[in-house]
């Protein structure tokens, strides 16, 4: 009888504009472990975000070790997921508005500290990839990833791959253009979805709909200050039946049906999944939602597709870069091969 094959994991690194997420899975991706969150602090600079990153790296391993008694050398690789632009061959992060970099080598920087190969990808591609490898798109063959937190990302998965597209830039669901005269994006550009329904920009227009003095259980929700309003105050206002929180959530199911609408006309996919803070609000988000989506979309792209939130709360992003490392180094989420 043949030995029993020692597992491997692969820890998983989502950066995001607001908080870093690290844990571990084994490469048969039957479960997770470890996983831990804390803040990014992007102002600290990138040096030190990464420094915090490999922190944490070695933090979900030690953790991991201690609950399954695996070694150091069971550790096969890290798996980033990061906002973009990204060039994923070099390992660069071209430029991301919410962190505030600009052509930095990430992945090496990963690597280097903490003495494992790393792979680096779009952190929305890696939200995509983890709901479809063991969430809410699992079994689906053409699917849409919508990530809504900080920022608004993408990820595209078309006949089952990953699509990156010709330069890494496939899946910016975020700028797309949904008002060519619109809000200022911080990308730079006017009328981008990001704009109007990311979590920063659904607080922002909470804030304006409030500046006339309107009787709202939002002011109570944050003591009076305004500037403490963010998407998940708007979100439990919204539930509790406060008028203009729930216009405010019904017009950002408004703006999101309508890019979505968009991606089913382009892409005909059998499901969308819905990641991140957005599942916060439910049906009273969804169910607008999928009503803009019922009246924009042609029929057909509609009645083939699901449109879902997302299974994996707080972990897609680290399921998805470990699947991710998986398929750039491992020849796919099935294989289990080190090259």
């Amino acid at each position: 009888m043949a030995p029993k094959r020692k597992q491997r994991y692969i820890v998983g690194v989502d950066l995001g504009g607001t908080n870093i997420v690290a844990g571990v899975m084994p490469v048969d991706g039957s479960r997770d472990h470890a996983v831990r969150s804390q803040p990014t602090r992007a102002e600290l600079g990138a040096d030190r975000v990464v420094d915090r990153i490999a922190g944490m790296i070695e933090e979900v391993m030690e953790l991991t070790a201690a609950e399954t008694g695996a070694s150091r050398a069971d550790f096969v690789g890290v798996g980033i997921g990061a906002p973009g632009p990204l060039d994923r061959e070099r390992g660069i992060v071209i430029v991301t508005p919410n962190l505030g970099w600009r052509d930095f080598p990430l992945r090496d920087e990963v690597s280097s500290r903490v003495q494992l190969p790393a792979t680096l990808d779009n952190d929305a591609n890696c939200a995509t990839v983890g709901e479809w490898w063991c969430g809410a798109a699992r079994g689906g063959r053409n699917v849409v990833g919508v990530t809504i937190g900080t920022g608004i990302g993408g990820g595209l998965i078309l006949d089952g791959t990953l699509y990156h597209g010709a330069s890494d830039v496939a899946g910016e669901i975020g700028h797309t253009t949904i008002d060519s005269t619109g809000r200022r994006c911080k990308c730079g550009n006017y009328g981008c979805l990001e704009a109007y329904a990311s979590g920063p920009a659904i607080a922002e227009r909470a804030r304006e709909a409030l500046a006339d003095g309107e009787a709202s259980l939002l002011r109570e929700l944050v003591g009076g200050d305004l500037d403490r309003i963010t998407a998940r105050t708007v979100y439990e206002a919204s539930t509790r039946g406060d008028l203009v929180a729930r216009e405010v959530v019904r017009d950002t199911a408004r703006f999101l049906g309508t890019g979505i609408a968009n991606l089913l006309n382009i892409f005909n996919p059998d499901v969308v999944v819905l990641a991140g803070g957005v599942t916060d609000a439910g049906d009273a988000l969804l169910e607008p939602l999928r009503g803009e989506v019922r009246r924009r979309a042609f029929r057909p792209a509609v009645e083939a597709c699901r449109i879902v939130p997302g299974a994996l709360a707080g972990s897609a992003g680290v399921v998805g870069a470990v699947a991710t490392f998986k398929m750039q180094v491992m020849g796919g989420v099935d294989g289990d091969r080190v090259a």
